[in-house]
């Protein structure tokens, strides 16, 4: 094959990955390397030298080490011999863009007389040596060039004897610099950014939304309205010792609102919808994919509390740090707790797996209002009045707290540029709305480009093939007070979270299904109904715990298609997830 694809692949003035050249064999062993790539998708890159380059196959879902376990292994282009040392960030808008790890390395050797041959014939049995990976695997062809995929399939076997699985924390080390993935994608400068300042050569994803809603839309906006010499004032008035002149007080529109102890209150709701009007007025924030937490600050006392008043304060301690330092004595603020991945977007997953981060800059408090200011309820007050507030007393703050701006500019281009960069979604919020406790009134709407919610997790399936500890997690939601199945979710875990989930499961085990509406009468459309015969294999739990799960549409018959596992939700209680329902936005 050469490197003539690999070349055509990539612009090496925007990427750092050698360019190389084929190389002539040397009198010594032939290299292999897995490189760990946190691409569009994790998998594995596995590699062996022959010919002169890296003959290459991309690996899904990992290397198996259990005697005949199969792995689908797409090949691809062959890389250079020098790409075996390559570790670091591949840069957005790259191909294959992403964080690269140098998972094992060593030397193989063909278990065949003629190894180029045998791989031509389509079945190539060897042996590595390497540090993490020691003993004999096969990789055997199933189809050339398939129309799926447009890459030659093949499989990667286990053969010969079983070899010790890798552990969680090897399976997040390389084996040249003993670098975490996160460590490595925190070379790269987060580009989800607050509203400080930045290099204006390197603009984050929201000024380039910004950018691209004001380019496209005949009368841009700012991002909140703006404000006038007094309400400038009143956000920089705070209450004083006496020597603060009358005027100032009667500025400031929070001296009005009655007094009140900083606490916790049930955060306001956003609604699902399909549009906005156009006659209203709204403010746009990107939709973030984390933990909704209120902070409260009461003279020396700091707590982080759950959307369900489940404290968080020891579970995000610099967070914690972060709000007490800030000046005021007594205030409330309202955010979202967020792990950035390498490319700066909010990653659920990672957040789930927060204790194996070792990059300070990955987990972030954006901060989009304030309830409380100085030991006064302000919830009455317009939301840009409130705004206008926050944005002082965060001023100071220094990280993981970010003031969440606005974005600019028409709807319709912000959710575009939005669903381009492949984000979640957004939030608007009427621009004089208050904040209304515990409410979803429509005055908040969010609009999603990608389709995931909450579900109750009622059951597994039993293991099949090399899968260790269960199948697929089945999961409804309520309705009415009763439990509805909606689907089996087989994807999205790793092993670390298939036994996690697993040991979780085993204190909740029960006899019966706890679904209403089970057994479903066929598998339904897309494989995810559950028949009277499957029931008797499965595993029952009771619905405590809540998965969060990303899927592509609801089916007409009422399941989910391709549903993928992101993982628990901490943040919220079993009997309050219900099936989100599109509406139409209020008028």
């Amino acid at each position: 094959m050469g490197l003539q694809r690999y070349k055509q692949k990539r612009n090496f003035r925007a990427t750092p990955e050698p360019k190389g050249k084929v190389v002539a064999r040397k009198k010594r062993a032939l290299m292999f390397v897995i490189q760990k790539h946190d691409a569009t998708r994790l998998h594995y890159d596995f590699r062996l030298e022959l010919e002169g380059v890296l003959k290459s196959w991309a690996v899904p879902k990992g290397i198996p080490t259990k005697k005949a376990d199969k792995r689908l292994a797409m090949h691809v282009e062959d890389h250079p011999i020098d790409y075996g040392d390559f570790e670091g960030i591949i840069p957005e808008g790259n191909y294959g863009a992403g964080s690269v790890m140098v998972w094992d390395t060593g030397t193989w050797e063909s278990v065949e007389d003629d190894s180029l041959q045998a791989m031509r014939d389509g079945k190539l049995k060897f042996v590595l040596h390497g540090k993490k990976l020691k003993g004999e695997w096969t990789l055997v062809r199933m189809r050339a060039r398939s129309e799926a995929s447009g890459k030659d399939e093949w499989l990667l076997i286990k053969s010969g004897e079983d070899v010790a699985p890798i552990s969680a924390k090897k399976d997040d080390e390389s084996v040249v610099s003993k670098r975490t993935m996160a460590q490595i994608a925190g070379q790269q400068m987060r580009t989800w950014q607050s509203d400080r300042a930045t290099d204006s050569k390197k603009k984050s994803f929201k000024e380039r939304i910004a950018t691209a809603a004001r380019s496209k839309t005949l009368a841009p906006e700012t991002s909140e309205p703006e404000m006038s010499g007094r309400a400038r004032r009143s956000a920089r008035a705070i209450p004083g010792d006496g020597r603060q002149s009358r005027r100032a007080r009667s500025d400031a529109p929070y001296l009005e609102c009655p007094a009140e102890t900083p606490k916790f209150v049930e955060p306001m709701k956003a609604r699902l919808v399909d549009a906005l009007p156009s006659q209203e007025k709204w403010l746009l924030e990107l939709k973030h994919d984390g933990y909704r937490a209120l902070a409260i600050k009461n003279g020396n006392s700091v707590e982080l509390f759950s959307r369900n008043e489940r404290k968080l304060t020891t579970s995000f301690p610099a967070i914690a740090s972060a709000v007490e330092k800030i000046s005021s004595d007594k205030f409330v603020i309202d955010g979202e707790i967020v792990a950035l991945d390498e490319s700066g977007h909010g990653s659920f997953q990672l957040l789930q797996n927060r204790e194996r981060i070792s990059d300070e800059n990955t987990l972030v408090f954006y901060v989009f209002d304030l309830l409380n200011l100085h030991g006064r309820n302000i919830r009455e007050l317009p939301l840009t009045q409130r705004r206008a507030l926050l944005e002082p007393l965060l001023k100071e703050a220094s990280e993981p707290i970010r003031f969440s701006v606005s974005l600019p500019g028409d709807p319709d281009i912000v959710l575009a540029e939005v669903k381009r960069l492949g984000l979640e979604g957004v939030i608007a919020k009427k621009a004089d709305s208050k904040y209304e406790v515990g409410r979803r009134s429509g005055a908040w709407v969010k609009l999603k480009c990608v389709n995931e919610q909450e579900f109750v997790i009622g059951g597994y399936t039993p293991p099949k093939g090399s899968r260790d500890h269960f199948g697929a997690l089945l999961v409804g939601y309520y309705d009415k007070g009763k439990l509805m199945f909606a689907s089996k979710v087989g994807s999205g875990y790793t092993q670390a979270t298939l036994r996690e989930l697993f040991n979780q499961f085993k204190p909740l085990r029960r006899s019966d299904c706890p679904f209403v509406n089970l057994p479903t009468k066929r598998s339904g459309k897309f494989g995810q109904g559950v028949s009277a015969s499957e029931m008797k294999t499965c595993t029952w739990v009771e619905p405590k715990l809540v998965a969060q799960v990303r899927f592509s549409e609801w089916t007409s018959d009422g399941g989910l298609r391709h549903p993928v596992f992101l993982g628990l939700r901490e943040d919220k209680r079993a009997d309050e997830v219900t099936r989100e329902v599109l509406e139409a936005a209020p008028a």
